[in-house]
């Protein structure tokens, strides 16, 4: 094992929810010579944010040394590093290095190997991080796109009674290795919650369509679920937006324990480029942005993630599609901007509150503040 530092414990300012986030997944530049994961923590960590999402799942190439989650979060340096950064949440594609299948039915045998690593890492965490107030979410990429690949209509004979029972029976063995361990092992100020993502709930909203949000969710007890939101957000209309954080919520089974809403936005985000031409200026990236976030925000949503800090998408030229916040000139876009000045408000906000009263602003008061300071920055 690594002779690495005790995690950072944050202070009460930096274990306040901003809500508002990005995340450091597969970005295609940098700029030091640190590891990427660490670098990008470190510049999202300096814009202010209290959350940090990125991918805990096998890299044999960058990683060779980690043979399972818990080796991965414990030993590898860099994944280390970020963790123990004072980050207040962290939300992470947590994928077993035991590469379990659930397209054709999901077996015992790979149940008892995905239980037996998802409860591992989380006795991991919390006996790492009992007393540092840090909160994790467990979850996975986009389920509509393992489930049903595409939106087209001839994507719903996917969605076969194998397939749909078997990411029941997947999600289902997580949760409960979560849950497990968490009953199991002594802790205290540190949380770990399970989610599933979905990205397609509009054409079963709206066409009664097969997928992960009416198949699925109804049958499984998740914490968390979050929303990979392109096909609501591309044109953002924030009664739309509501309607659809409305209908997932509604097929939520019932949980105790958990105050406020349990979705949240995992990814929404406009390129700069399409198929080769110019798509959205910086500009209107940030005024899109907005939208989604001030709707989001009014809704409940615990978490409202940007997609993302540095771009991960290459066009067919390997010209950069400019998912960004900061390009790869290294330039600061102004979606950069939105965030760190919000950053800059609500930490202030937060502080004085606590000097003011002797505690953080309720959910409720927060978000009412932070919708007047967008209104006044639209």
């Amino acid at each position: 094992m690594t002779d690495l530092l005790p995690a950072a414990e944050p202070s009460t300012v930096d274990r306040f929810n901003y809500i508002l986030g990005t995340q450091a997944i597969g970005g295609k530049y940098q700029f030091t010579g640190q590891d990427p994961l660490v670098e990008s923590a470190e510049v999202i960590r300096d814009m202010g944010a209290s959350c940090m999402k990125f991918d805990l799942r096998p890299k044999p190439k960058q990683y060779p040394s980690a043979r399972s989650l818990v080796e991965l979060a414990r030993d590898e340096p860099a994944h280390r590093k970020v963790l123990d950064m004072p980050f207040a949440n962290f939300q992470l594609w947590a994928e077993p290095f035991a590469n379990t299948s659930w397209k054709q039915g999901f077996s015992k045998a790979h149940a008892e190997l995905e239980y037996q690593e998802m409860y591992a890492l989380v006795v991991h965490l919390l006996k790492t991080y009992s007393g540092t107030g840090k909160t994790f979410y467990l979850g996975h990429w986009e389920g509509d796109n393992l489930l049903r690949g595409s939106i087209s209509k001839s994507a719903d004979a996917q969605m076969t009674h194998e397939k749909v029972q078997g990411m029941i029976d997947w999600l289902t063995t997580r949760q409960r290795a979560v849950d497990d361990a968490k009953r199991d092992t002594p802790h205290q100020d540190v949380l770990v919650w399970h989610y599933t993502e979905l990205n397609h709930p509009t054409i079963s909203l709206r066409e009664n369509r097969p997928t992960l949000a009416n198949q699925v969710l109804p049958h499984v007890p998740v914490d968390f679920v979050s929303y990979s939101a392109y096909d609501v957000t591309n044109t953002p209309k924030p009664e739309e937006i509501q309607a659809v954080l409305d209908y997932i919520e509604s097929k939520l089974m019932p949980k105790s324990g958990i105050p406020g809403r349990r979705v949240f936005i995992g990814e929404y985000g406009y390129s700069i480029f399409h198929n080769g031409k110019p798509h959205h200026s910086p500009e209107e990236q940030n005024r899109l942005s907005l939208i989604t976030i001030q709707a989001a925000l009014a809704w409940g949503c615990p978490f409202i993630l940007y997609w993302e800090l540095y771009n991960n998408e290459l066009e067919a030229d390997g010209q950069q599609r400019g998912f960004w916040m900061i390009d790869d000139k290294g330039v600061k876009q102004p979606i950069y901007e939105t965030h760190r000045l919000y950053y800059q408000w609500a930490r202030r906000f937060v502080a004085e509150c606590i000097t003011r009263t002797g505690k953080p602003p309720a959910d409720d008061e927060f978000r009412a503040a932070a919708s007047e300071f967008f209104k006044l920055l639209r």
